[in-house]
């Protein structure tokens, strides 16, 4: 608690949790009221909302993060473009719920992930890792008038983790279960999956990336459609094709699957390159766009299938799906399939909101970080010890 900004943790607040995702659709905005920290955290949410992305400026997101264009002044303009797209986002949730901005209290945002490198590489003699997520905080924090948490990644890679997957912390405060072991599957442009053995301590859960999530299956459906569906909306495009078994035993051969955890990937394995090698591999086997979106999709089940079989210390005896992913029921239906005997439903079969359930995290994180209460998960992200994540915009 030296370091702590807040004291009095029964007071309830209002928080504003952030959420972009990598397939940089828009930005989640979560208003939730807090109460407590640390295990005694309680969250109750009250409105939600996704400001979507313009063409213009998803495009412009997906070209930096692939790595080869952009410079300094890219980077430095785009930063505090998003910052004020976040705080459009913020000011469009505060009139939806009707509240001001003067009653929000605190702010977390993830940002936009534009670079992620956990492996180091030789850097100028010496060996450097690193991640890079822009939005900047200041902005959002001068526009709302509280402070703000972002930018989190950082620290965790600092004390030698990988920076992800970040949400394992908040999902034990949140859905710990003395009576079985739960399995937390996000699905989002990447997968990720968070086990939390039945009745667990913190140092007892583990965590990582399953491989893609929507990523490859928002990019078939673009070229399917060519360029009409920015995913496949209902799993529909992949339900018209057929899941083809050459192909899928291809993708099956994946390095990242067989990569013990700690691990995390992103657009920097699965992205344009990726899924050109994919439809290459496709016509050179006569598979047609639909089928290799249908085996695609089969293969988001699969990765989770395989991570859940070969990493996971227990097996989960319930997943609960979210993110984008969990609103595919052919995406839904597969998953199933693949895991027999696991009760396998989403988390508005809970009565929680999927789509909200990273940027709600977001928010306990930066509860937590304002509290000067480690906030990472160390068995899930490879960090030597629990560190206080995010740098805070007063």
């Amino acid at each position: 608690m030296k370091y702590a900004l807040f004291q009095n943790a029964e007071a309830p607040r209002l928080a504003i949790g952030l959420m972009s995702g990598t397939s940089a659709d828009g930005i989640d905005a979560v208003l939730v009221e807090i109460t407590g920290c640390g295990v005694s955290t309680k969250v109750a949410q009250r409105a939600f909302l996704t400001l979507p992305f313009s063409d213009e400026t998803r495009r412009r997101i997906l070209r930096v993060a692939a790595g080869d264009f952009g410079g300094s002044e890219e980077l430095c303009r785009m930063n505090f473009y998003l910052g004020e797209l976040h705080a459009d986002a913020c000011e469009a949730l505060c009139a939806q719920a009707g509240v001001v901005p003067g009653d929000i209290a605190f702010v977390g945002s993830h940002g936009q992930t534009v670079f992620h490198a956990p492996d180091a590489q030789e850097y100028l003699g010496r060996p450097v890792r690193g991640t890079l997520q822009i939005t900047e905080g200041s902005v959002i924090a001068e526009r709302l008038g509280c402070p703000v948490v972002s930018d989190f990644r950082v620290r965790d890679m600092a004390a030698g983790g990988l920076g992800a997957p970040l949400v394992p912390y908040t999902e034990y405060l949140l859905y710990r279960d003395d009576t079985r072991t739960v399995g937390l599957q996000n699905i989002g442009g990447i997968g990720n999956i968070t086990i939390l053995p039945k009745g667990c301590a913190l140092d007892e859960v583990s965590a990582f990336d399953t491989g893609p999530g929507n990523m490859v299956m928002d990019a078939l459906a673009a070229r399917l459609t060519g360029g009409q569906a920015r995913y496949d909306d209902g799993g529909r495009l992949a339900a018209g094709g057929a899941v083809n078994a050459a192909l899928l035993a291809w993708m099956l051969k994946d390095p990242y699957l067989q990569t013990p955890p700690p691990k995390t990937t992103g657009r920097e394995v699965y992205g344009a390159a990726y899924v050109d090698a994919l439809c290459a591999e496709a016509s050179a086997l006569g598979c047609t766009l639909s089928d290799a979106l249908a085996t695609a999709t089969r293969f988001t089940a699969e990765c989770i299938r395989v991570g859940v079989k070969r990493f996971c210390p227990q097996r989960p005896q319930r997943l609960i799906v979210g993110g984008g992913g969990s609103m595919n029921p052919t995406l839904m239906a597969h998953i199933a399939d693949c895991l027999p005997g696991c009760e396998v439903l989403t988390n508005e079969q809970l009565g929680l909101d999927s789509a909200a359930k990273e940027a709600v995290a977001f928010a306990v994180l930066a509860n937590e970080t304002l509290y000067g209460l480690a906030n990472n998960a160390p068995g899930a992200t490879g960090a030597a010890h629990p560190v206080v994540m995010g740098k805070i915009s007063l």
